[in-house]
């Protein structure tokens, strides 16, 4: 936050630029409610803004305790906004254990909200705590807030006689009641919500409608302590047109949808339930009124046979995924390379390997998509770089496997899955289709039969009269489709099918700098979610006066044709990642440039001054003050 002025007065708010605001309790406490309501309020008052869900990973951790902790930060202002924030701004704990694990992120002098009534001996003891930091000076260094929600809340659901149990479900209305006042959020967009929610339960809709209106209430009403008053953030100045929030997840279902239509073909989604890619089989599935036929199968590997038998029978078949069932699925995919059906794969990755961090971002799954698989086996791949931009490179994909009858990899993560931003719904009518055009003609049929331009097989729908043809996974024949031992062949086949995916590279957009000049002393690339990151930081060394650029690359194979030119333009080149150093090896090797590596692995974003101490390093710049 730019400016984070007290106010001593109710009636009167600061206005403020930007602030950062991350809710964390237990798992139980309601947390990814909390912080979406909020987001969704603030989307509709104008701010922009950028969310970061962080999800314990096991079902239920023991409740009190750090291994349950749930966190969601957001990060609201009147101008873009690329990132949920290096840090908050303020933090609302709800219990010890939400204090402990997020304490350390706090900015010195940054508003801490405490729920008192969660502070008991046995949940301090839970989280390691031998005396309750608020009766130290531990907290010294923040504005502190002591409320003691829970008696709150129940004071204020008390007329609907609910259990103690169910009552206390609802203080992180009160909590949420309180910031939007604090934040001067509209409360009517979340109690609508509370009454669809619970139109079944209509006593626990009122009780939760009441604790949000307790919880604002308390603020305009209250004696706050010195330096904690209202706030104001200004309207962004957004392109005209209709908005929603939008996560990564929901629009690469949007986006399959689109494609799906824009090819003229049925969408059969086949897929296994994985952390963080399940709400893509959600979402599609509750579109089946469009024509979309989801199939949850009883692993990956059912679940991406069955989306390439849909594909073989004419339909545009789509399987989503994380790492390790991307691992699982390697063979079939294999399958629809030698068979060159058009496919879609979408790769939510998290951390790994094995289990890792499944409720935790990472970017580790590159080289598997590119080269984990047996043989010669060369497909496309693509990234998305934003939740919004899930969309496209979504439409993008199915446009790219039906033109060229291949299997792409639509390459996410974590963190665009469950963050979220607001988009600008688009005019479907502007996009452009590329209806599919099946084999119809039995004439010199076979189904190795190619299209000169792109390479692409014939695609003829079985039953179609005069066009019967078998195909799979054993070598084909060239000139017949016929099954093929012939080592000649084998190696023309192989070749091939290498040059179609290399050709994909003609029908791609060049590469382009995304900001500052084609030629400079430090290229920072990137791709896929570090995109707001090192856009933020570039920008911040570019004002002081450092020649560097930002390059991010959404087509990882094939590349474009004119990246190795850009990338030669650079005395230094440096790539931040979420794995181990993926894409560096990759430019390293297909186009001899000293790229360096910077590599962040620990389940979370970069943050922008983590990029931006390296670019000062790598310029031998002093840290900004």
């Amino acid at each position: 936050m730019d400016t984070f002025a007290p106010s001593n007065s109710n009636s009167s708010r600061e206005l403020i630029d930007s602030v950062v605001i991350r809710f964390a309790g237990d798992s139980g406490d309601g947390m990814q409610l909390t912080g979406s309501q909020f987001s969704e309020s603030t989307a509709q008052m104008g701010n922009d803004l950028s969310t970061l869900p962080d999800f314990p990973a096991e079902i239920r951790a023991p409740a009190g305790t750090t291994f349950g902790v749930s966190g969601f930060q957001v990060h609201f202002a009147g101008h873009d906004v690329m990132t949920p924030g290096d840090a908050p701004d303020v933090l609302v704990a709800m219990n010890p254990a939400a204090l402990r694990v997020n304490l350390r992120d706090l900015k010195i002098g940054g508003m801490l909200v405490v729920n008192t009534g969660a502070f008991t001996p046995g949940n301090l003891k839970k989280a390691s705590y031998e005396v309750s930091p608020l009766d130290d000076d531990s907290l010294g260094a923040y504005r502190v807030l002591k409320i003691d929600v829970s008696r709150l809340t129940l004071q204020a659901v008390a007329p609907f006689q609910l259990g103690t149990k169910e009552a206390l479900r609802a203080k992180n209305m009160w909590t949420l009641g309180l910031m939007m006042w604090m934040f001067g959020r509209e409360r009517e967009s979340t109690i609508e919500w509370l009454r669809q929610k619970f139109a079944k339960h209509p006593a626990i809709a009122d009780a939760n409608v009441a604790a949000l209106n307790a919880g604002h209430v308390y603020g305009e009403t209250a004696e706050l302590p010195n330096g904690i008053g209202c706030y104001q953030v200004p309207k962004a100045r957004l392109a005209p047109g209709v908005y929603r929030n939008v996560t990564g997840n929901e629009a690469t279902a949007w986006g399959l949808l689109t494609g799906g239509r824009l090819a003229g073909l049925e969408l059969m989604l086949g897929s296994y339930p994985i952390t963080p890619a399940s709400t893509i089989l959600h979402t599609l599935s509750n579109l089946r009124g469009y024509g979309i036929t989801t199939f949850q199968a009883e692993d990956e590997i059912a679940a991406i046979c069955a989306a390439i038998g849909a594909s073989y029978a004419g339909a545009l078949g789509v399987t989503s995924t994380s790492g390790p069932g991307l691992a699982l699925k390697a063979e079939a995919l294999g399958l629809a390379v030698a068979t060159e059906l058009p496919l879609i794969v979408v790769d939510v990755q998290r951390g790994g390997p094995s289990t890792g961090l499944p409720t935790k971002t990472e970017q580790s799954d590159l080289l598997q998509a590119m080269y984990g698989r047996n043989g010669d086996c060369p497909l496309a791949v693509i990234a998305a770089c934003t939740p919004g931009d899930c969309f496209d490179m979504a439409i993008e994909a199915v446009r790219i496997a039906t033109k060229y009858m291949t299997p792409v990899l639509l390459l996410t993560d974590g963190f665009l899955a469950n963050s979220a931003e607001p988009w600008k719904i688009p005019d479907i009518t502007t996009i452009k289709p590329f209806p599919v055009q099946f084999r119809r003609e039995p004439e010199g049929f076979h189904p190795f039969l190619r299209d000169p331009a792109t390479l692409a097989r014939a695609w003829a729908v079985p039953g179609t009269p005069g066009l019967e043809h078998r195909i799979g996974g054993i070598e084909k024949h060239h000139d017949s489709g016929n099954i093929s031992y012939d080592a000649d062949n084998h190696h023309k086949m192989t070749k091939v099918r290498a040059a179609k995916i290399a050709g994909i590279a003609d029908d791609i957009p060049a590469q382009k700098i995304e900001q500052g000049e084609d030629t400079g002393d430090l290229l920072v690339v990137g791709w896929g979610s570090t995109f707001g990151a090192i856009s933020q930081a570039v920008l911040g060394a570019r004002r002081s006066g450092l020649k560097v650029s930002h390059l991010h690359i959404r087509y990882m194979n094939p590349m474009p044709h004119n990246l190795g030119d850009l990338l030669r333009r650079f005395k230094k080149v440096i790539v931040p990642e979420m794995n181990n150093g993926m894409l560096v090896k990759v430019l390293r090797a297909e186009y001899l440039v000293d790229a360096k590596g910077l590599n962040k692995i620990a389940g979370q974003p970069f943050k922008i001054a983590e990029i931006e101490a390296e670019i000062r390093k790598q310029l031998n710049v002093p840290e900004a003050n």
